[in-house]
């Protein structure tokens, strides 16, 4: 779901946008702005807020009317402090340059590995934070192919009380194997450490004598709200992981990656909703056959005719604080906001023996789906009623499309609010008739399930909402730090949040779910908005609930301001007309809500400075380069408190993979023997075994599609193969030619409110292609099932890039433009505007062993030339396929 929705109630878009309806004897008095559940509690910047305008009179089919003008959200209350991220701001302290760093002592040797006591070596610099006097390290070799180092404060008193260490009933803390007695003496890695100047460590690879990761040279840095170390990496290394972000699959040697789980419309290389802190990277070697030697490859050229050896290791960074992850042209920089260092390396050798040892480790194996999971799935913001889904269901069928599941958005709850149907347009009697035929036909029904709770107004009767009332009675939800209720604003209007810290939010959310599944017969859960989500800055609903239900701060699909005119690059070649059309009204339209040229004065940035022994919550010191600027715009302000007395600031990144977990025991009770089938938006490392995530709201241009590969590969190695893009793009109006990307395991055509229809039989050329393209799918879903098993059990991949099939390859190492499904299908998709024909690579073929066979013709195809580039003919509606013999 993209942060844009209908206002309080859908039918009432066809009457007005800016009335809201509510009944003559609950009117609410204009002066009236609190409730008795709650105070304004100190969260950030929590807006004054204007009291409603007085109630006037209407007559609407002869019957006697009150309303009142729709309360709007100010914009202004989504708006944060400016802040200048650290790495854009010239005048910010290098830490490494005024840091003492520490010295080991007392170093003592373990029967896994050693533990010593680090001591900060100098006078504090408190750069970013206050800096923690004395550290614990302990190094531990834990099984045959993975090295743990962790280092966390030495003690816990008044200086540093607020330091906040991961607990291991949150996110599982990777221990020695039973066997690790005998296992770990095959350990290929080797840790070093030194005094010299201060403290660094540094990481070999036994077998090559490689160094694989070095402090040396710098410092470290362990503070309250900050932590920073370094390694040097060799020329143009090959990185990959790190999300979650729209961009290559090869992460490069000038990117900065930030990781806060943030509510955005999938802007390309800045953090969005997951947060994956695991990075796999790969080093070639160029074999000399007279000696054996290996040399290592640091140039992106390479030679076709010479034999390589590849060598890939992987690092886990167990912390669910805001990170940023600096990769430059020699050395990768890690800074995060607090925590501790808990680090784990994994020798590998290969892709494969990274990513299973990770998963079995440290994040779980994948769930497994259910068979229906894997076929075709419809769904789009604006279905009105259940009669609009069943013409869809019919259309889909008339067409011989296949549709084995379809869905809905927000539209299908009464007033935006969880568990809880519009009686109007899906009512649960007519809702029981047509999922009892949806059924009957072998289909299944996935709604969306938002991550906030409506706050029903105390002053309107009506407006009563028992699933609030429940959370409520069980202390279910987050709160303020002076222990009143944190009360933000999403699509239904004043909001609360689920405390999944807190007793009571699981049993809660599960009664929620198995009480309206016994309503509404639902297959699966769509989970939204959990980064999670808030459209203002604080607790801005603190004293304004008799307001509710509001409007969101933005304008919304369809009205003035934001109709939608967009549509994907070289739309003009095909449709001029059209084209020219909408690019007028959008150029009008911009010119209407336009308020001036950009102010050319520079913003007054806020820096705050460390206070010794105090987190500064909200506006920490050092700051990271979030899409969003400050951490509480769009999101639940850092110092949003829990039920035991953790704040936001320090699990913000959990929430999405605590409401999937959470979501995944309710199913098991509301749909007791099925596996439970969950898609979410937000993902943490971990996730992958409760859900599958899909890429977002993406946008209906050829860009996204060429990133949609490398972010399907990148959650493959998160342990989440479960993944897919919406088909055709969300965001803006869609074209035929975008409405290709089929091959994905999660296969779904999802739009925005208000864009132009973009089913599969909207177009003949897409009807056409998509039984084509489903009749190949369809013939390789046991393949795909198979697959996934295989990943449920042993922890492989099903989605996977060239290099990960043919790994001494060193020219595939940022070949991100085709992908493997599993190991025999080659999938060569068309990525740009107007193609008929497209390049690709075959590996291995070439004189090299491999054969590729065309899916549609049988045909082999003749490669003469290892590593070349192939044009291969692609009309419209045509992917190529091969099978890999």
């Amino acid at each position: 779901m993209f942060t844009y929705s209908l206002s309080a109630f859908n039918f009432f878009i066809t009457v007005t946008l800016t009335l809201y309806l509510v009944n003559t004897a609950v009117a609410q008095s204009p002066d009236k702005d609190t409730t008795s559940i709650q105070s304004a509690g100190g969260a950030t910047g929590a807006p004054s807020l204007p009291t409603q305008a007085s109630s006037e009179v209407t007559e609407i089919s002869g019957t006697t009317t009150t309303f009142r003008p729709i309360f709007t959200v100010p914009t202004e209350a989504d708006t944060g402090a400016p802040l200048l991220p650290n790495i854009n701001d010239p005048n910010a302290t290098d830490a490494q340059t005024i840091c003492p760093g520490y010295t080991a002592a007392d170093v003592q040797r373990t029967a896994y590995g050693l533990t010593a006591t680090l001591n900060l070596a100098g006078t504090p610099c408190n750069v970013y934070g206050t800096d923690i006097a004395t550290l614990n390290l302990t190094v531990e070799y834990q099984s045959a192919d993975r090295l743990s180092i962790r280092v966390t404060p030495g003690y816990i008193d008044a200086s540093n009380s607020s330091q906040y260490i991961l607990p291991t009933e949150l996110v599982h803390q990777p221990t020695r194997d039973a066997d690790a007695e005998m296992s770990t003496l095959r350990n290929d890695l080797n840790f070093v450490w030194s005094n010299d100047p201060t403290f660094s460590f540094t990481v070999y690879r036994r077998s090559t004598g490689d160094m694989l990761f070095s402090t040396q040279g710098t410092k470290l840095v362990f503070e309250n709200q900050f932590v920073e170390f370094a390694s040097a990496l060799p020329e143009n290394y090959n990185i990959y992981g790190l999300g979650e972000t729209i961009h290559g699959l090869r992460l490069g040697n000038n990117f900065t990656k930030t990781m806060w789980a943030a509510d955005i419309g999938d802007p390309i290389d800045y953090n969005i909703y997951g947060t994956h802190p695991f990075y796999l990277e790969t080093r070639y070697y160029e074999v000399d056959n007279s000696t054996g030697n290996l040399t290592l490859v640091t140039s992106n050229e390479t030679d076709p005719m010479a034999e390589y050896k590849a060598y890939s290791h992987g690092l886990y960074n167990r912390n669910a604080h805001g990170q940023e992850i600096l990769l430059r042209p020699t050395n990768i920089t890690w800074r995060q906001l607090g925590g501790s260092l808990d680090l784990y390396f994994y020798a590998g050798p290969t892709q494969p023996d990274v990513t299973t040892a990770f998963q079995t480790s440290a994040i779980g194996l994948p769930a497994l789906q259910q068979y229906f999971t894997f076929g075709f799935h419809q769904c789009r913001w604006g279905y009105a009623n259940w009669s609009q889904l069943q013409e869809v269901v019919d259309n889909y069928e008339r067409f011989s499309i296949p549709l084995e599941n379809i869905w809905t958005d927000i539209d299908y709850m009464n007033q935006y609010r969880d568990f809880d149907n519009d009686l109007n347009t899906f009512s649960y009697t007519e809702g029981e008739t047509f999922l009892a035929n949806l059924h009957a036909s072998g289909r299944h029904y996935i709604p969306i399930i938002d991550s906030a709770i409506y706050v029903p107004n105390l002053e309107n009767a009506s407006d009563a909402y028992s699933t609030f009332n429940n959370g409520n009675d069980t202390g279910s939800f987050m709160t303020n730090p002076d222990g009143s209720t944190y009360i933000g604003a999403v699509w239904p209007g004043y909001t609360v949040f689920p405390d999944w810290l807190s007793g009571g939010a699981g049993p809660w959310w599960t009664n929620e779910m198995v009480t309206w599944h016994n309503k509404v017969a639902f297959d699966g859960a769509w989970i939204d908005m959990s980064e999670v989500s808030s459209f203002c800055v604080g607790s801005c609903g603190s004293g304004n609930v008799t307001l509710n239900p509001v409007h969101p701060p933005f304008a919304l699909p369809g009205e003035p301001g934001a109709v939608i005119y967009s549509y994907p690059e070289g739309f003009n070649l095909t449709n001029n007309t059209e084209a020219a059309a909408a690019a007028s009204a959008s150029s009008s339209q911009a010119a209407a809500m336009s308020t001036g040229g950009a102010s050319s004065t520079m913003p007054n940035y806020l820096r705050t400075t460390p206070t010794p022994g105090i987190r500064n919550i909200n506006y920490p010191p050092y700051v990271i380069n979030n899409v969003q600027g400050d951490l509480a715009v769009h999101a639940v302000s850092p110092n949003a408190t829990h039920a035991d007395g953790t704040e936001e600031y320090d699990v913000h990144n959990l929430f999405g993979s605590q409401i999937l977990n959470t979501t995944y025991n309710a199913l098991l009770a509301a749909i007791p023997g099925k596996r439970p089938f969950i898609i979410g938006r937000s993902t943490f490392a971990g996730a992958g075994k409760w859900a599958g995530h899909w890429g977002g709201d993406n946008t209906s241009l050829w860009a996204y599609m060429f990133f949609s590969i490398p972010q399907a590969l990148s959650f493959s190695l998160f342990g989440i193969p479960m993944f897919g893009v919406d088909t055709c793009g969300f965001n803006g109006n869609s074209d035929e030619e975008l409405c290709h990307s089929r091959f994905f395991p999660f296969y779904r055509n999802h739009n925005t409110l208000t864009a132009n229809p973009q089913e599969a039989y909207v177009w003949a050329s897409v009807a056409e292609a998509s039984r084509t393209a489903m009749n190949i799918r369809y013939s390789i879903l046991p393949y795909m099932y198979t697959l996934f098993y295989l990943a449920h059990n042993t922890g492989s991949t099903v989605m996977r890039a060239l290099a990960w099939e043919f790994p001494d390859d060193p020219s595939l190492a940022a070949a991100d433009r085709q992908f493997f499904l599993g190991p025999a299908l080659l999938i060569t998709p068309v990525l740009n505007q107007g193609a008929t024909s497209v390049d690709g690579v075959f590996p291995g073929a070439g004189g090299k062993g491999a054969v590729y066979y065309d899916w549609y013709t049988l045909a082999a195809q003749n490669i003469s030339t290892p590593g070349a580039n192939v044009t291969i003919d692609a009309p419209l509606g045509h992917i190529p396929v091969y099978i890999r013999g």
